[in-house]
């Protein structure tokens, strides 16, 4: 079976990997070379501390061999499923849905990594919509188990199941969702980080303490600055910006301690600073 995942970005270089370790000939598309560079090192490296644990069978070469990194979408034409995986930004994923649907077979299985857009308002973008639907994987994706299944009004039911088997052969846990913003895990995540980002916004207590009330009251793993900061801030604006626009609940209102981090290029860790400041790796 042959995979084209479309974006070489955290997550698309992330679900590429998780396929091709699993024995999938995998196209990972990106259309800057830089990026596919990148990427590839990445992967190899991602692949490489795997092995050196004995968690993937076959060494980071003979992996790679299942890859092919190109920036042409048109070689993914006889790809059985196609994962999108591109910015969260409406206009740019239904530009690159409809050149995905426009490249492949009207068969082939089209998913978006998408954490908040509307599945429903996506496969408008692409034909025959029964064959599309959300498939949202967690970060990091060679670790995380969870993936979100998303299905729009003419998602079939067939294609739910057999993308169902097929996360389950990878080793992953789905659960699914109706096509409600944010569905299950950010439409009940952002208000948390957003209140926690309130709370050091008013100076209430410093971001310290308050990771570590969730980390040592509440037993979460990460606070929820670190994991906003994990995610990138940018990010948990943009899925912000979907939902408060989707609900108008002011809940899910980007505070402005968050803009103010966004526009200064604070974006957590892969920026180097957010709530906190990190090394970033060369």
């Amino acid at each position: 079976m042959k995979v084209a995942v479309i974006g070489s970005g955290t997550m698309g270089t992330g679900i590429g990997q998780v396929f091709a370790q699993n024995g999938y000939e995998v196209y990972q598309v990106d259309f800057y070379t830089a990026q596919l560079e990148k990427s590839k090192d990445i992967m190899t490296k991602s692949l490489s501390k795997l092995h050196s644990k004995g968690l993937v069978d076959g060494s980071p070469e003979q992996i790679l061999k299942s890859v092919t990194f190109t920036d042409n979408i048109s070689q993914i034409h006889d790809a059985d499923m196609v994962m999108e995986a591109v910015f969260e930004k409406l206009e740019t994923k239904s530009d690159v849905l409809s050149r995905i649907s426009d490249t492949v077979n009207d068969k082939a299985i089209i998913g978006s990594n998408t954490s908040s857009i509307s599945i429903n308002k996506l496969s408008k973008f692409v034909k025959n919509p029964e064959r599309f639907l959300g498939v949202h994987f967690f970060n990091p994706v060679p670790i995380m188990k969870l993936v979100e299944l998303v299905t729009s009004e003419k998602t079939d039911p067939s294609k739910l199941s057999d993308v169902k088997k097929i996360l389950i052969g990878l080793g992953k846990d789905p659960v699914t969702s109706q096509d409600y913003p944010g569905f299950i895990s950010n439409r009940i995540l952002m208000p948390l980080i957003r209140e926690a980002i309130l709370v050091f916004e008013e100076h209430v207590s410093n971001a310290e303490d308050i990771d570590k009330t969730f980390r040592l009251g509440m037993n979460h793993p990460m606070g929820p600055l670190e994991l906003a900061d994990f995610i990138g801030l940018d990010v948990c604006q943009d899925i912000m910006e979907v939902l408060y626009t989707e609900y108008g609940d002011p809940r899910y209102k980007p505070p402005i301690a968050l803009r103010n981090l966004v526009l200064s290029g604070k974006l957590g860790r892969k920026s180097g600073s957010g709530f906190y400041d990190y090394e970033v790796k060369k």
